[in-house]
C-alpha cells in the first residue's frame, strides 16, 4: 500500500500533467475549433470574417458562442441569403478544445431587380460620371451583395470629391428588399451641388525662381477642381528633378465660396549627388569575354535659381572608357523647352576583325574596329501641344580609327532635327499597350566643316498591346540609311555607321558584331577581314509574352535583319525565349537567343541576354 505522502505526490503530478495539457492547447489558441458545413467559396469566407478571431480564453469562448447565430445570419444576409437556415451544434470537452459545428442551408439568393441611380445639379454636365456609369459591373440579375452596394456608394462619393463637388450628398440611398419574391431594388440619388474651382497655388520651401514654378502649373486660373490636375502638377514637379520632397495639398478647410486654394511644400535636392555603378559586359564580342565596368555619375540638380542643371558620367572599362557631360538650361518652360550643351570623350568598339590562318584554313578573331570620338553638341528640345517631342541640333564630332590598317580621323558638323512621340495605355513601368515612334534627319556638308556630304535618316518604331489580359505582344522596327557617295564610305565615322546584334537588335549575337565586311592584305602580308558596318539598317522583332502571374511572364521571340550596303545584304534570323520578372523598378528580363545562320564572319551563335527597364 502506498504511503500517504506518495499518494499526495501522485495527485499533484496528475494535476500538473492535466494543467500542462490544458496550457499546451490553450496556448495554441485552441479553445474552440470551428467547422462550416453547407457553404463554400466567398460565402464561407464572409461567414468566417463575421465570426471574427477565435477565442483565447473561457470568457471569450462564452461570448463568442453567444453571438454566433447573429453573426452568421448577418454574414448570409449581407450576401443576399435572407432565407438561409442555420443549425448550430457545440460539443464540449474537458481536456481538448470545444467543437463548434455550423451547418448552413443557404437557401435561394436575393436577385437585384433593378438599379436606380440619379444625379442632379452641376454633375449632370460632367462626362466623368457618365463614364463611371458605363464602367459599372453591377447589373440587374446579379445576386445581391451589400459589400458591392457599399463599394458602389463609396466610389461615387470618391469620384465626386475628386471632381470638386464638396457639397455633394445622397438624398436617397437604400436597398428595397422583397423577401417573398427574393428580389431587391437599389436606389441611389446624389445631389452634387456646385463644382468648386482651382484657387491660388502657393509654393514654399523652394529656391527656384517663382516664374519658373508658375510655368509648371498645368491648369489655368479658375479651372474646375480635379485631383487629376493636382496629380499632373505633382508629376511636373517630380520630373524637373529639382526637389527631394513634394507635397501638393488642397486646402479644403480654407476654401472660399467657389475656390480651393492649393499649397505646395517643396524641399530642394542636395546641391551635389553622386552615384556609383558596378557591372560587367558579358560576352559582348566574339571571344565572349567578361569586361568589368565602373560608372560614376555626378549631378547638380539646381545650379542656380534659373533651373540650370548638369549631369556628368564617367565610365571605365578596359576598352570602352567614356566621359560625357550635359548642361541643361530651361527656356520658355522647365520641361517642355530645354537647351542642352553636350561634351564627350568616348572610346568604343564595333564589329569584328579576323586574320586568315593558313595552317587550319580558317579565320581567327583578333579584335574589333576601335574608335575614339570627341564630340560637342547643342540641342534644343520642345514638347508640342500635340504631344510630339521636337528637337533640332548642331553637333561636331571628330573620330579616330584604324580600318584595313589605315588611320582615319574624319570630322563632321551635323545639323539635325528629330520628332518623337510615345503613347501609353497606362503609366506603369510595364505598360499593357503603347506605341513609340522616333524619326530623325541629320545633314553634313564639306562647305560647313564635314569630311564628306552625308545625309543620315532614321526611323524607329515600337508597338505593344495586350489581349485577354495575359497575352502581350511586343514588336519593333528599326530603319536607317546613310546617303553618301559609294567611294566615300570609309570616311563615315564608325559611330555614324550601322551595325546589328545585341539585346536591343538581333539577340543571339554579340553587341554590334553583325554587318558588312571588307577583305584586305594586312601590314604583315596576310589576309584579313573586318566588319566595318553598313550604310543601311533594317532590323525587326516580334515577341509574344504570356503572364503566368501579375509579376512573372514567359516570352518567345524572333529577331531578323542586318546592317548592309547596297551590294552586300545578308539577312540574319534568331529565335529564343526567356522569363521576365516585373520588379518594382521595372521588368528584369533573362532571355536566351539562338542565331539560325552562320555569316561569313560570325559562326552560328547563342547568347544569354540580361536586361532591365521598361519597354517604352
Amino acid at each position: 500500500m502506498l504511503s500517504k505522502s506518495l499518494q499526495y505526490c501522485l495527485v499533484i503530478c496528475v494535476a500538473l500533467v492535466s494543467l500542462a495539457s490544458n496550457f499546451a492547447w490553450a496556448k495554441k489558441d485552441e479553445w474552440l475549433t470551428i467547422e462550416l458545413q453547407g457553404v463554400s467559396g466567398s460565402l464561407a469566407k464572409n461567414v468566417r470574417a463575421h465570426l471574427g478571431e477565435s477565442p483565447t480564453s473561457q470568457v471569450q469562448r462564452r461570448a463568442f458562442l453567444f453571438t454566433v447565430e447573429d453573426n452568421v445570419t448577418a454574414a448570409l444576409e449581407s450576401m443576399g441569403r435572407y432565407h438561409a437556415k442555420v443549425d448550430i451544434n457545440v460539443t464540449e470537452s474537458k481536456n481538448s478544445p470545444w467543437k463548434l459545428t455550423i451547418n448552413i442551408d443557404e437557401g435561394e439568393p436575393t436577385i437585384i431587380q433593378w438599379i436606380d441611380i440619379k444625379f442632379s445639379d452641376e454633375m449632370l454636365d460632367d462626362n466623368s460620371f457618365n463614364r463611371w456609369m458605363d464602367q459599372l459591373t453591377i447589373k440587374p440579375g446579379d445576386t445581391l451583395n451589400h459589400g458591392v452596394y457599399s463599394e458602389l456608394k463609396s466610389n461615387l462619393v470618391t469620384l465626386a470629391l475628386a471632381r470638386g463637388y464638396f457639397d455633394g450628398a445622397f438624398t436617397r440611398s437604400e436597398i428595397e428588399i422583397n423577401r417573398d419574391l427574393n428580389t431587391a431594388k437599389i436606389h441611389l440619388y446624389f445631389e452634387s451641388g456646385r463644382r468648386y474651382k482651382m484657387g491660388e497655388v502657393t509654393f514654399s520651401g523652394q529656391t527656384i525662381n517663382d516664374d519658373l514654378l508658375e510655368k509648371l502649373i498645368p491648369f489655368d486660373p479658375n479651372a474646375n477642381y480635379s485631383t487629376q490636375r493636382l496629380n499632373r502638377l505633382n508629376r511636373n514637379l517630380i520630373d524637373t528633378g529639382y526637389f527631394s520632397n513634394i507635397k501638393v495639398l488642397p486646402q479644403i478647410d480654407n476654401m472660399s465660396e467657389t475656390k480651393v486654394p492649393i499649397k505646395v511644400d517643396l524641399a530642394p535636392r542636395p546641391t551635389h549627388s553622386f552615384e556609383v555603378g558596378l557591372g560587367a559586359d558579358i560576352g559582348t564580342n566574339a571571344e565572349k569575354t567578361v569586361e568589368p565596368r565602373v560608372r560614376l555619375t555626378w549631378r547638380m540638380p539646381e545650379i542656380n535659381s534659373y533651373g540650370h542643371t548638369q549631369e556628368t558620367t564617367m565610365e571605365w572599362s578596359p576598352d570602352r572608357p567614356k566621359f560625357l557631360t550635359t548642361y541643361t538650361i530651361p527656356l520658355t518652360h522647365p520641361l517642355d523647352d530645354q537647351l542642352k550643351f553636350r561634351v564627350g570623350l568616348l572610346r568604343d568598339k564595333y564589329g569584328v576583325t579576323q586574320d586568315y590562318n593558313e595552317d587550319d584554313r580558317n579565320y581567327d578573331y583578333t579584335g574589333q574596329l576601335e574608335s575614339e570620338k570627341r564630340l560637342f553638341g547643342i540641342i534644343r528640345q520642345q514638347r508640342l501641344d500635340s504631344g510630339w517631342l521636337f528637337g533640332y541640333s548642331l553637333e561636331y564630332n571628330h573620330e579616330f580609327y584604324n580600318q584595313s590598317d589605315t588611320d582615319y580621323d574624319p570630322q563632321f558638323v551635323l545639323a539635325g532635327f528629330g520628332l518623337s512621340k510615345t503613347t501609353r495605355g497606362d503609366n506603369t513601368l510595364d505598360p499593357k499597350s503603347g506605341f513609340r515612334q522616333t524619326y530623325s534627319l541629320e545633314y553634313g556638308d564639306p562647305n560647313l566643316g564635314s569630311e564628306i556630304r552625308l545625309t543620315k535618316i532614321e526611323a524607329r518604331l515600337k508597338w505593344i498591346d495586350t489581349f485577354f489580359e495575359r497575352h502581350r505582344f511586343v514588336s519593333r522596327l528599326d530603319l536607317g540609311a546613310n546617303i553618301a557617295d559609294s567611294d566615300q564610305i570609309d570616311q563615315i565615322s564608325p559611330s555614324l555607321r550601322y551595325f546589328a546584334g545585341g539585346d536591343q537588335s538581333i539577340r543571339g549575337y554579340g553587341f554590334q558584331e553583325l554587318g558588312p565586311y571588307i577583305e584586305y592584305v594586312n601590314s604583315e602580308g596576310g589576309l584579313s577581314r573586318q566588319v566595318v558596318g553598313g550604310r543601311y539598317l533594317v532590323v525587326g522583332s516580334l515577341e509574344y509574352q504570356y503572364y503566368l502571374t501579375d509579376t512573372w511572364r514567359v516570352a518567345t521571340f524572333v529577331d531578323a535583319g542586318n546592317a548592309f550596303d547596297t551590294e552586300q545584304f545578308e539577312p540574319v534570323v534568331s529565335v529564343g525565349g526567356g522569363i521576365h520578372w516585373i520588379s518594382p523598378i521595372g521588368p528584369i528580363k533573362f532571355d536566351l537567343g539562338v542565331g539560325l545562320k552562320e555569316t561569313e564572319t560570325i559562326d552560328r551563335s547563342w547568347r544569354i541576354h540580361l536586361t532591365m527597364g521598361t519597354d517604352l
